[in-house]
């Protein structure tokens, strides 16, 4: 097997900003598996959260053996961005060598549109406005949180998207303090769910605070051996492909959620069609779909995603699996 790992970049359609900072384009890394003549693809956004960059994850990949499996590819790689790109593109290859779809090789139902969030970013209140009143047409809107100073921020979008449903994403910005003088207005504001609204270092502040709304773990959640420490803190957890290191991680964390009794998030880094369309596996049946990062994006691959009114749908075999 040959493993080829290419760098890509995609613009932006705007800058998008969250508590940590703003960005301009979606820098990614592009994995390609030859064998027999058959190429699977997969793709991964390092995130310096958790401590990645282009170079580390592409070095990651570089030492892999060209014997690769699935199986053996979870003894040699953590979760994380690295593995993500490797096993969705060991999903793909081995779905093109079968000639079938990943979600048959996966005993699947076959998936259908899920109605995906839309994302707004960090900016003043005036101008969080007049993005939730542009986009007030989409029936689910993620607002980008995480300062001190956010209730003016989600009054704003609320009266700027009246009808939509909205989720918070703090992005580990709010204190607990923080958190328990905001919770009353959510319920106000009908707001369904709130998103890692502490760091995740500090989260056990959350146990025995009351949850007016379902809270999300997303920093706190990464594959299944996050959940023993979950207990207490979280209604619903988000699965994210390049923090579960790929679809068979992904897979294995929703079912092992449901089962301890976790309602389930399904998002995303901002990525290209590619990175999303395994994702949209994960995501049927999800009680939040968050897979909008190609609507983000000024350009994206060739067989996009297709997104209308029912959400995003699953990806023809041109694009993966």
């Amino acid at each position: 097997m040959q493993i080829e790992v290419t760098r890509d970049v995609f613009s932006l359609a705007e800058v998008f900003t969250i508590s940590r900072g703003s960005r301009t384009e979606a820098r990614v890394l592009t994995v390609r598996l030859t064998a027999g003549g058959v190429t699977g693809r997969g793709e991964c956004v390092p995130y310096a959260r958790y401590g990645e960059t282009l170079e580390s994850v592409r070095d990651q990949i570089a030492g892999l053996p060209s014997d690769l499996t699935r199986q053996g590819l979870h003894e040699l790689l953590p979760a994380g961005a690295a593995r993500n790109a490797v096993d969705c593109a060991l999903w793909d290859l081995e779905a093109k060598q079968a000639g079938r779809r990943v979600w048959e090789l996966a005993g699947l139902a076959a998936p259908g549109p899920e109605i995906t969030a839309y994302t707004l970013s960090l900016d003043t209140p005036d101008k969080m406005r007049a993005q939730a009143a542009k986009h007030a047409f989409r029936p689910l809107l993620k607002i980008k949180l995480g300062t001190a100073d956010d209730m003016p921020r989600l009054e704003a979008v609320r009266a700027g998207a009246p009808r939509s449903r909205i989720i918070v994403d703090a992005n580990e910005g709010w204190s607990a303090e923080i958190y328990a003088d905001l919770a009353p207005h959510l319920v106000r504001l009908g707001v369904a769910l709130v998103e890692q609204p502490l760091p995740a270092a500090a989260d056990a502040a959350l146990i025995g605070m009351a949850r007016p709304v379902p809270v999300c773990a997303d920093e706190s959640c990464h594959d299944r051996a996050s959940l023993a420490h979950l207990e207490g803190k979280y209604d619903v957890v988000n699965i994210k492909l390049d923090k579960t290191g790929g679809l068979t991680e992904a897979l294995a964390l929703r079912a092992a959620a449901r089962a301890q009794g976790y309602r389930v998030m399904v998002g995303c880094m901002v990525g290209s069609s590619l990175a999303m369309a395994p994702a949209t596996l994960v995501a049927q049946g999800a009680f939040v779909t968050d897979l909008d990062g190609p609507l983000l994006l000024a350009e994206d691959r060739p067989e996009p995603l297709l997104f209308d009114d029912k959400g995003v749908h699953p990806p023809t075999a041109a694009l993966w699996g």
